[in-house]
């Protein structure tokens, strides 16, 4: 491989809705570039991209890949991106280390749901993009409508820069808008045929080339002059004005074609050449420094002391931990001590290595622009910094996502809950967004993560890498019980048998505290009625009898005991029968108490385009929620409200089925809530049920 300079790098990204091509467009690069000797594809689980096993199963891209080709005397550097929401935080890194992005857009469906949200993400890191209409001879393909839905949905100046040349099963080629010739395909190695433009699309081309040249003089005032006098530019001013327009993001290239066909994957890499940025286009990088917090810019120069970000890890059972990282200053040699300012540790290098998908070509070294990986690395994680230590810096990390869904897990195989712990320990090294923990009152094992997909793509990885199965079950609901009147009772335990019997005696007040309240317990005793040895172990009693439950299984919160009377046998009385003699006292008096059930509520914010607005509120009504008021965000709506957490277990496809893929959420923990009395009596019986069974 030859070596380059950051110049001549160029850091791609390729994005869009699930389902687009983009894997497929990605092998096409590799292919007509010559990287790879074969097209692979997705459906037939070939592709060089789409390597992971739970990936081939589903034909859908998990994770960000990453490889590379070489193209007219530059190196592209490309990130595969995943295009379900599921893995919007791993499309979110990737688009942070790149410096342009390819869009790509069914010929069919046109901008969908994610396709604006991956639009969102690339606008917000201020990527240079051009965008790829994708499947052109697919049945019911239709250029004119895309764009009539990029113009309208995405809200840029996006300019075609080439035309389609027939659709559907009649597609064949494309019109070079700037060179004015027709390129007819016959094969997929990506080499068209050139010829005259077609009589029946010349008036057609003609047009577009006009409306072309004037999106690409309005880039630059000095080429709008040069047009408006002359009412022609010339080929290099037209690729000098593109170039502009793409680096201020005024202008977006569209070029049409077919990933599987080969047709228009030449045109769309002589603009990732010609239009895109460089690392040193895009200049220095912000950060700061680790002790003060003060601004500090990063130059992507060799000269500059070195500087990275890594952006994702991998989790692989065998070689250990593979670390992705962008450069973004400096240089770097193979078998270097590198700082990690975010963790303030020295980690070693080994092997650095440019990632070809699954396979690793070793690098010889690094300089800005690049991005490689490196294995074994002890601590670090994605997110962190890397630099020279005594030019210390730390860059800005993607946040990471509450996640929106969870299920309760088990292990298929008894005594293997040790394993499941460390297991997905690794696999939170992989993806940050999927979260274990424990709850305390269900004595449940807890995994979170961004939606159902998300969980059992995981699910799968754990029994592949680490072979660990487990159940996924809806989690239990950690339900509360308390109480709303008073009482007085007493608790007697008596028990004769032969020799030393047992005897406790207490009488106990019962209240209600205010929500969140707690338990307090007070020692009203007077005189020795029941001696001071024996009135911990009544206390003891009742929280041991609050944590089991008395309606339902669940534990009773936010009440007031007061230890009133009762009476001991000197010989018969002990801590055990005061213990039991409490627990007694508290679960009838509680019956006496008004018990009642409470329950979770979540504050939830649900982002939805304008047309869905009034189902989800509906819906949301329907499961018991409350609107507590509306936001705007773009072009969408953020309802903000409360509901029964019961109610949200299973939101995430839910919301996607009502909205078309288009809505997302998230919700917090808020307070508790009584069950309304209907539903109350159903998990009474339901949990009467699992204890008699």
């Amino acid at each position: 491989m030859a070596k380059y300079e950051s110049k001549s790098l160029r850091n791609i990204a390729i994005v869009g809705h699930g389902g687009t091509g983009k894997t497929s467009l990605c092998e096409s690069l590799l292919f007509v570039s010559g990287k790879s000797e074969r097209l692979g594809k997705v459906d037939d689980a070939t592709s060089i991209m789409d390597y992971e096993p739970e990936e081939q199963k589903r034909r859908i891209s998990i994770s960000s890949a990453v490889n590379f080709v070489e193209w007219n005397k530059h190196k592209i550097n490309i990130i595969d991106t995943p295009g379900d929401s599921n893995f919007a935080f791993d499309i979110k890194c990737s688009l942070s280390v790149v410096d342009n992005a390819v869009v790509v857009i069914d010929a069919v469906g046109g901008v969908e749901f994610q396709t604006q949200k991956v639009w969102e993400f690339a606008d917000e890191f201020n990527l240079p993009r051009a965008i790829f209409i994708n499947r052109m001879d697919r049945e019911r393909a239709d250029f004119n409508k895309v764009l009539e839905s990029i113009k309208t949905k995405l809200k840029k100046k996006a300019t075609p820069v080439c035309l389609p040349v027939g659709a559907e099963d009649k597609f064949k080629g494309i019109i070079d808008l700037v060179a004015m010739k027709a390129y007819t395909f016959t094969d997929n190695k990506g080499i068209g045929k050139a010829a005259d433009i077609p009589a029946e699309l010349m008036d057609e081309a003609s047009l577009m080339r006009s409306s072309m040249v004037e999106d690409i003089a309005e880039a630059d005032d000095e080429l709008m002059n040069k047009y408006l006098e002359a009412g022609e530019l010339s080929a290099e001013e037209l690729q000098a004005g593109l170039k502009k327009g793409v680096a201020s993001g005024s202008l977006i290239p569209i070029v049409c074609g077919s990933a599987i066909k080969g047709i228009g994957i030449s045109l769309l890499l002589d603009i990732i050449i010609g239009s895109f940025a460089s690392p040193t286009d895009r200049g220095a990088i912000k950060g700061k420094k680790p002790q003060t917090n003060d601004v500090e810019e990063r130059k992507p120069s060799e000269d500059a002391p070195f500087s990275a970000i890594v952006f994702k890890t991998i989790a692989d059972p065998y070689a250990g931990r593979l670390t992705l990282f962008r450069v973004y200053s400096g240089k770097l040699a193979p078998d270097s001590g590198v700082y990690n300012s975010t963790k303030k540790i020295t980690e070693k290098f080994g092997h650095i290595f440019f990632l070809e998908g699954k396979n690793q070509k070793q690098a010889d070294g690094l300089i800005p622009g690049d991005i490689a990986g490196v294995a074994k690395l002890k601590e670090t994680v994605t997110g962190d910094t890397l630099c020279f230590e005594k030019a210390p810096i730390i860059f800005s990390k993607v946040d990471i996502p509450h996640p929106i869904m969870s299920f309760a897990i088990e292990p298929k195989t008894r005594g293997d809950e040790d394993k499941i712990a460390s297991s997905i320990h690794r696999l939170t090294e992989e993806d940050p967004t999927i979260v274990f923990s424990r709850n305390v009152e269900t004595k449940e094992m807890i995994l979170s993560g961004m939606g159902q997909v998300h969980i059992e793509v995981n699910i799968e990885k754990m029994r592949r890498k680490f072979g660990v199965e487990v159940n996924l079950n809806t989690p239990k609901v950690p339900y509360k019980e308390t109480i709303k009147g008073k009482t007085n009772v007493q608790g007697k335990y008596k028990k004769q048998s032969g020799g030393r019997g047992q005897f406790g005696d207490c009488w106990i007040d019962i209240e209600p505290l205010p929500r969140g309240g707690g338990f307090i317990f007070e020692d009203k005793i007077v005189g020795g009625v029941i001696p001071g040895q024996y009135r911990p172990a009544v206390e003891k009693g009742i929280v041991e009898a609050a944590a089991k439950g008395v309606i339902a299984g669940y534990p009773v919160v936010d009440f007031k005991v007061a230890l009133t009377f009762g009476s001991y046998h000197t010989v018969d009385s002990s801590e055990m029968a005061f213990k039991i003699a409490g627990s007694m006292a508290f679960q009838k008096g509680v019956m006496d108490c008004q018990p009642v059930l409470l329950e979770p509520i979540v504050t939830i914010d649900i982002e939805v385009p304008d047309e869905y607005m009034g189902d989800v509120i509906g819906d949301l009504n329907s499961r018991r929620g409350r609107v507590l008021g509306m936001d705007t965000n773009g072009t969408n709506q953020v309802i903000k409200g409360q509901v029964p957490l019961a109610e949200i277990l299973k939101y995430a496809p839910d919301l996607r089925s009502m909205t078309s893929g288009r809505g997302n959420f998230t919700y917090t923990e808020s307070h508790y809530e009584e069950v309304p009395s209907y539903i109350a009596e159903k998990i009474i019986a339901e949990s009467k049920k699992d204890k008699e069974e």
